[in-house]
């Protein structure tokens, strides 16, 4: 643990202007606040706050960041409150200190809740000053570095769950890539614990087999550099195991087939240098195509900028190779804590590196609820880019698989809302093509247009989605408002009572609504019935008793439990029974058909099943998608075949069986199709819930040493 001085001293090698007595007062005011509190570890609570401020010294931040990382706690954590925070540390510290603290005193109705409602506080708080955000990722990699310490398995994945998906994210969004790595290592050992355990010992032998190799490959490019006089430094350096198992899953791949899993850097002094040291390598060694990334020229959302290419170096090694300069490597590994605006007194965060947090106040904007919130912020930041331009020129940046209506949302949301085609290098496409690096898009609106209901089937931003759903929730408004004012004129006419909305507005506070149309939406939603109302307006004695209503059943009515899978299929026939395709083995997530079979029903088939071509009636094709049912159990469970290659030796049956039971999955039949002396081929049919389960599932399949390759058939 730091102690006083050391921690001024680490402050005061960056920051000569250093106020050291705020940070005595603070780191004072935080062990006394903190007292005899324990954490999970056995350690002095006050230990943590005072490491959180050492994680900030290494981004080196100012003295109110670090005087912040000190008292993040006391509010949240003792009998300290905002005001005293404000008397002792002024009005600046105070408001970094409630924008980290959560909202652990609310009652809230659920865990996800919490998280989701916490999250939207500190977008908020990030808004007017970033250093939240610093303080916040620091903070949270103290807790993840001390997590082994908590006894409750539940907590540990949950905690880890939440840093993956948000956490590890915004860290990278604020281009502060060793707290990303980190955090994605930490969380990734709690939640695939015999997974990383496989890679890192696998990534450790492959490093002390390769020292040689490195070395000789880091020399080479020194050479080839000083015979050009070109003047750089050379180092590389392992990936972490998270970001290995996310590649063997994007590619499709085992480890061994990865030709990226060590990276080697060039520092040079300037970015005409960069260009430079790209053509001598260029020149000098085989190129692999289609690797090559320039990130100086079009630099990343979080100002990441570095040229990568992938070459074919000395003893005939792939090795990915990463060009920059030194300034550009300090914003690469630090973000926004490398050049901030602050420093200058400048707290307006206008820069492009800032567009992304502008984007998710706009989905707070937009979601009708934290939880939904939470879920479009998860994918909008949650994904690679894609870069595209506007007809004049302008520079799109958008996730990886995005289409022509995200473009359009991104540009403006009444855009988004009024699009109606669109032009993609000039050319006429649908609204569903996945925009590519480089696509020049032409959106096409029209004034009567709205946004259709299945454009949330394929949107990929979070902004696009929340606009949507906010759009169809008001036209639902609308429909409700009309159905309750006509089923309150006909409960009128049968109670032979006037219908007069001025009687309607005189009770409007006897069901806590604001205006007639609130009334009229609720009676159409089935929230009150038009009785009830009636009742209210010919009693002045206020109502007593409230009759139970189409919603509140629900509410207390327990979970229905689906065992039908034609409930997981929108867009079919209502009777007709469903069955799904032993040839292409269908799974949710999948883009899917139904086959109409006389006499049988519904053969569900994924769109690219060869089947499908072979159909001579396309009238006999249905369209389907995979329905979402939200708030419902089900025991329904889905067939996924794969097919497995492992090492003929005693074992690996069993480690590729034991794997499969880890991941939830269950063997229902399993078929050897090859034997050798060396090798056995298998598939193996496995019931899962999803895509998503099956490709964990594949994924720890890969990283069983006895296994060489799982693919999906």
């Amino acid at each position: 643990m730091l102690r006083q001085f050391e921690l001024v001293e680490r402050l005061r090698a960056y920051d000569p202007s250093v106020d050291e007595d705020l940070i005595n007062r603070a780191y004072v005011f935080s062990v006394k606040s903190h007292g005899c509190q324990v954490r999970d570890s056995g350690d002095p609570y006050f230990s943590h706050p005072i490491e959180v401020a050492g994680i900030l010294t290494e981004l080196k931040l100012d003295s109110q960041s670090i005087a912040t990382g000190l008292l993040h706690d006391t509010v949240e954590d003792t009998v300290a409150t905002i005001e005293e925070i404000e008397t002792y540390f002024g009005t600046e510290i105070a408001q970094l200190v409630n924008g980290v603290t959560k909202l652990s005193k609310l009652e809230l109705q659920s865990e996800a809740t919490k998280q989701a409602e916490n999250f939207r506080k500190l977008v908020l708080a990030m808004s007017s000053d970033i250093r939240v955000l610093l303080v916040k990722l620091a903070d949270r990699l103290h807790n993840m570095r001390t997590l082994h310490h908590v006894s409750s398995e539940d907590k540990r994945r949950r905690i880890a769950h939440e840093t993956i998906e948000i956490y590890a994210p915004l860290a990278e969004r604020m281009g502060i890539h060793w707290i990303k790595d980190e955090l994605e290592d930490l969380a990734f050992a709690q939640l695939q614990p015999d997974i990383y355990e496989s890679i890192k010992s696998r990534l450790k032998f492959i490093y002390q087999a390769s020292v040689a190799t490195i070395d000789l490959i880091i020399e080479d490019i020194k050479n080839v550099a000083m015979t050009f006089d070109l003047k750089c430094g050379v180092s590389g350096r392992l990936k972490t195991p998270y970001s290995i198992w996310r590649k063997m899953q994007q590619k499709n791949v085992t480890l061994e087939q990865l030709s990226d899993i060590m990276a080697f850097r060039i520092l040079v002094g300037s970015a005409s240098e960069c260009y430079q040291a790209l053509g001598i390598m260029h020149s000098h060694y085989m190129v692999v195509p289609g690797r090559f990334k320039d990130y100086i020229s079009t630099p990343k959302p979080n100002n990441y900028q570095s040229l990568h290419t992938c070459l074919i170096g000395p003893l005939n090694q792939r090795i990915e190779l990463q060009i920059r300069t030194s300034d550009m490597h300090d914003v690469c590994e630090n973000g926004v804590a490398a050049h901030w605006q602050y420093k200058q007194g400048n707290k307006a965060h206008d820069g492009k590196q800032y567009a992304w947090l502008r984007g998710l106040l706009e989905i707070l904007e937009h979601a009708s609820s934290p939880d939904e919130f939470l879920e479009h912020t998860k994918l909008e930041m949650f994904q690679d880019q894609v870069f595209c331009f506007t007809p004049k020129g302008e520079l799109i940046n958008l996730p990886g698989g995005a289409t022509p209506v995200d473009f359009a949302y991104s540009i403006h949301s009444e855009i988004g809302n009024r699009t109606v085609g669109v032009k993609i290098n000039g050319k006429q496409m649908p609204l569903r093509t996945q925009l590519k690096n480089g696509d020049q898009v032409d959106i096409i609106t029209a004034k009567a247009q709205s946004p259709s209901p299945t454009w949330e089937r394929f949107v990929v931003t979070g902004k696009a989605r929340a606009c949507i759903r906010r759009f169809i929730r008001g036209q639902q408004r609308q429909q409700y408002s009309e159905l309750g004012k006509s089923l309150l004129q006909k409960a009128c006419i049968k109670e032979s009572q006037p219908f007069n909305e001025k009687s309607f507005t005189k009770i409007l506070g006897k069901f806590h609504y604001l205006v007639v149309d609130d009334l009229y939406a609720a009676i159409g939603e089935g929230i009150q019935s038009a009785k009830e109302v009636l009742s209210a307006i010919s009693t002045e004695v206020p109502r007593t008793k409230k009759e139970p209503n189409v919603v509140e059943a629900k509410n207390v009515t327990s979970k229905t439990v689906i065992n039908d899978p034609a409930q997981f299929i929108e867009g079919l026939i209502s009777g007709m029974s469903v069955h799904f395709a032993g040839c292409c083995h269908p799974l949710p997530g999948d883009n899917i058909v139904g086959v109409v079979v006389t006499g049988k029903g519904v053969t569900i088939h994924t769109h690219d099943c060869e089947v499908i071509t072979t159909i001579p009636d396309p009238e006999r094709v249905l369209d389907l998608a995979w329905h979402e049912i939200h708030g419902q159990e089900h025991n329904y469970r889905h067939v996924g075949r794969l097919k497995v290659t492992f090492i003929n030796k005693p074992g690996s049956l069993a480690a590729m069986t034991t794997t499969i039971s880890k991941q939830s999955a269950d063997i229902v039949n399993l078929k050897v199709t090859n034997r050798t002396m060396d090798f056995w081929d298998l598939f193996v049919d496995v019931e899962v819930k999803d895509v998503d389960h099956l490709s964990t599932l594949k994924a720890s399949l890969r990283s069983v040493p006895a296994i060489l390759s799982v693919d999906r058939i």
